[in-house]
């Protein structure tokens, strides 16, 4: 059945030079880094506040060396010490021998990433979804968005899509791959969650690690017979022999498509019902948690792959685990093939890095491939930048770029590349790569060993 839905005219709810469509950590890089070179930006963001996965989602590590030194800066550098100044960021214990960073406080992103919007003099519209763009030949004009005073139209000269999903590029008409290729599953999704009444010193006196790892074992009898949910192991044995009040958790996985919003719908669902069966196993086995209660549960799902559009450059696997540098390069990526079980058992690629086996998965100490501006352009809308883990990249390329900090190198990358179009009369995928690499490098993004074109 279908709806027959007249033309009709629409009345512009806002206008810019650039419109970022989505307000998650790429897209907040996005708008900064364009109207700080002089654009007038309007963001889009579909949730009460801008973050995305960082923030509605609860996911709090960044991840920013080469396990030997710092190579992501710019913007992640700003906010990482906006944060760290008021005491909602804090450096990991392995700084910066590891490619895990610094481990952040949501609430407190929240602000900073508003705050940078605002100082910047970007209009940031939430509770507003970019909805279907218009298409007058291979540019967009407009994006409608449906308010509660209706229909309305956001016009624009460059759009950025920010949508994690690439729902402005699909729409378009740009072509995008979902899923790998053997059963186009997409990487399994986890729901954050904290907890509250743990008890470390009756952890301790239960018999600590010990206590812990018999506990794993019947979790693994239990979950192998049918008869409790899939945990991931590693993450879960970490939390259970550390994790005290508030600190957030990251090991309930689940599988399924995140397009569709009726399975998105029923899979957080199931997510929430699987931490009540945890807890219940937890509180009358594992010493210390007797009286532990749920604290929170994320806002969101956190989702690591949906639609990776079709762009002028696709991220692979070799491209990263053999540190590949491109002459397009917009900024570094240190993360490792981090790829979570599209079947959702759970497991992960990244816990296998340290064995001889998983090495493969992993860069060299020292080494990072670069981000190419050519993942985030496309050749079949002119005046439409992708960025964030809907960008150009394969499943498993995919996997290490999808992070946050190299989403938001992205970010800045693509939103200085528009502010320094439009400055110059060209095309968005025209711009003149010397000068957008040395202003990134004059506003601090790391960017080295770029060969010639």
């Amino acid at each position: 059945m279908k709806v027959w839905v007249p033309s009709s005219e629409v009345e512009v709810l806002a206008e810019a030079d650039v419109v970022v469509c989505g307000g998650g950590c790429a897209g907040v890089t996005a708008a900064v880094s364009a109207a700080r070179h002089g654009a007038s930006v309007v963001l889009l963001e579909r949730w009460p506040s801008v973050g995305g996965m960082a923030t509605n989602a609860l996911v709090n590590g960044w991840h920013r060396s080469d396990r030997e030194k710092i190579v992501i800066n710019g913007l992640v550098e700003e906010a990482t010490s906006r944060a760290e100044k008021e005491g909602w960021m804090a450096r990991d214990v392995r700084y910066p021998r590891d490619n895990c960073t610094h481990w952040f406080q949501p609430e407190g992103m929240r602000i900073v990433f508003q705050r940078l919007l605002d100082e910047a003099g970007v209009r940031t519209l939430c509770h507003l979804v970019a909805g279907e763009p218009v298409v007058e030949g291979n540019r967009i004009t407009a994006v409608l968005v449906d308010t509660k005073r209706g229909r309305r139209a956001v016009t624009g000269r460059i759009f950025i899509d920010a949508t994690g999903d690439g729902d402005v590029a699909a729409k378009a008409g740009v072509p995008f791959s979902f899923g790998r290729n053997e059963d186009g599953l997409v990487q399994g999704m986890t729901l954050m969650f904290s907890l509250w009444g743990i008890d470390p010193e009756a952890r301790r006196a239960g018999g600590g690690d010990a206590a812990v790892e018999k506990l794993l074992a019947h979790m693994r009898e239990l979950r192998d017979a049918g008869k409790f949910p899939p945990f991931n192991e590693a993450n879960g044995g970490h939390h259970l022999r550390h994790a005290c009040d508030h600190d957030l958790w990251n090991m309930l996985p689940v599988n399924g498509n995140p397009l569709d919003e009726g399975e998105l719908t029923r899979l957080t669902v199931l997510a929430r019902e699987r931490l009540v069966q945890y807890l219940k196993l937890w509180r009358a086995e594992m010493p210390g948690f007797g009286k532990a209660v749920i604290n929170q549960t994320a806002y969101a799902m956190g989702i690591r792959e949906t639609r990776r559009i079709h762009g002028r450059v696709t991220l692979d696997r070799e491209m990263v685990v053999g540190a590949r540098k491109q002459p397009d390069a917009i900024g570094h990526g240190n993360w490792c093939i981090d790829c979570h079980d599209p079947k959702g058992t759970g497991s992960t690629t990244y816990v296998d890095v340290e064995d001889p086996a998983g090495a493969k998965d992993r860069l060299a100490p020292g080494t990072s491939y670069h981000i190419p501006l050519g993942m985030c352009l496309n050749d079949r809308i002119a005046n439409l930048g992708v960025v964030g883990r809907c960008a150009s990249a394969t499943h498993l390329g995919l996997a290490s770029v999808r992070v946050q900090t190299h989403c938001m190198v992205m970010g800045q990358g693509v939103g200085t590349a528009a502010a320094l179009a439009l400055g110059a009369g060209r095309e968005l995928g025209k711009v003149e790569i010397g000068m957008l690499q040395s202003t990134l490098r004059a506003d601090g993004v790391y960017l080295e060993d770029v060969p010639a074109p």
